[in-house]
């Protein structure tokens, strides 16, 4: 067995059963020759042999040690009532040393009713200084049984500093995954937004279209067939989001729902779940967008400069994202003007730009929504990769939407 795999098994187990070792070592060593009579003394009483109740001392101080984490409490009654007979008695064994080791364990893990049970120990010092000085020969001074109780204070004090730094450190860990949540849902509804608005705003202009084609059956049939496949590249990229909320979902044999954009061909009417394919869509398929942006009355130039990187990381879903966003906007805002994309892949980044020359009139999905959200979305995940994003009217009043997303090194 590996040490590793030891201390896996070793955490594993309860914590009175972790903790019991600690206080059977103490109860041992208090038989030890060379240790009695050597151990923790308060006052002047001289040391006696062990005798019966010397045993039943020895356990109430040892034993206990193994609750001190689940019931602390308890733990530090028990030890405090051995300690108290262990000094009376005058054994001064080795298990008094379990107090303050007691002390720092209660400071820590003590949940409840802590100034109860410190006004409660400090109270309970008293008689037996008191006892103890009675029944020894007057050596021990005031100022001695203060500083033995400032020591036990010590060890309270220590163990409630190590309570207030995992509190600290338990709200710090809570902080950064709170952070990390919202940055999550941040980037799930820019997917959403990114997925929806662009596949709506397609479907809603096709449909718009098709109002007109009554006449043509074959056009209508045709943009009719294009709505549908619109509508199941929807499902396909709204089912790869569940897979991100949901890590377990689409992942049993059999279940059909390895679906990704862009599967299945415009109007063939196949199945959107393809296993095949890659999960996220990847610059190479942009193309799949200028189709279905084409077959929605959008008149859209392509140009793909340089050989996609084998591997670009985030850079490859950013640069379908800004394509994305800049064709449902010119479907929206412009719709029938002359689109022109461009992506072209460096060495070390790849470059978008999408412009619209601004001939074209205001599409009817204009009321699908908008409001710059989706730029601004943009715009901060081209930023987070360290990349440059711009988007603008030029002067013969068309849109320009520019990105330069660094790749992931080589």
């Amino acid at each position: 067995m590996s040490p590793e795999t030891a201390r896996r098994r070793w955490r594993r187990l309860p914590v009175t059963v972790r903790d019991l070792p600690l206080g059977l070592l103490f109860l041992v060593a208090s038989f030890l020759p060379g240790l009695r009579g050597h151990g923790t003394q308060v006052g002047d009483l001289p040391t006696r042999p062990f005798d019966g109740l010397a045993v039943v001392v020895l356990c109430l101080e040892c034993l206990p040690l193994a609750v001190r984490r689940r019931w602390p409490l308890v733990c530090l009654a028990l030890v405090g009532c051995g300690f108290a007979l262990d000094q009376l008695r005058g054994y001064h064994s080795a298990a008094g040393s379990t107090l303050p080791l007691v002390l720092i364990s209660a400071g820590s893990h003590l949940e409840r009713h802590r100034r109860a049970a410190v006004v409660l120990l400090s109270v309970a010092y008293v008689p037996l200084a008191i006892g103890l000085s009675l029944r020894g020969s007057g050596g021990e001074t005031p100022e001695e049984f203060v500083t033995f109780f400032l020591v036990l204070a010590l060890a309270w004090g220590a163990g409630a500093w190590l309570r207030s730094t995992r509190i600290t450190e338990a709200e710090r860990r809570e902080r950064i995954a709170a952070r990390t949540r919202a940055a999550e849902r941040n980037r799930i509804a820019r997917e959403l937004h990114d997925v929806v608005t662009h596949h709506v705003t397609a479907m809603v202009v096709q449909a718009e279209a098709a109002r007109y084609l009554t006449a043509a059956p074959e056009r209508l049939d045709r943009s009719l067939a294009a709505v549908g496949d619109t509508g199941r590249r929807a499902i396909a990229d709204l089912r790869h989001l569940l897979d991100l909320l949901n890590p377990d979902h689409g992942t049993s044999d059999g279940d059909g729902d390895g679906d990704s954009p862009g599967a299945g061909g415009p109007g063939t009417g196949t199945d959107v779940s393809d296993d095949a394919e890659p999960r996220s869509p990847a610059v190479g398929r942009v193309l799949t967008l200028v189709e279905q942006t084409r077959r929605a009355g959008q008149p859209v130039d392509f140009r793909e400069e340089g050989t996609p990187a084998v591997s670009a990381g985030s850079a490859d879903l950013v640069a379908y994202r800004v394509v994305q966003e800049a064709l449902t906007n010119a479907l929206k805002y412009a719709h029938g003007s002359r689109t022109s994309v461009q992506v072209r892949h460096g060495e070390r980044e790849i470059t978008v730009e999408v412009s619209t020359d601004g001939s074209g009139s205001r599409s009817a999905a204009a009321s699908v929504g908008g409001g710059g959200r989706g730029l601004a979305g943009l715009r901060d995940r081209v930023h987070v990769l360290g990349g440059d994003f711009s988007a603008g009217h030029g002067t013969d009043g068309g849109f320009t939407v520019r990105a330069r997303i660094p790749g992931s090194p080589s």
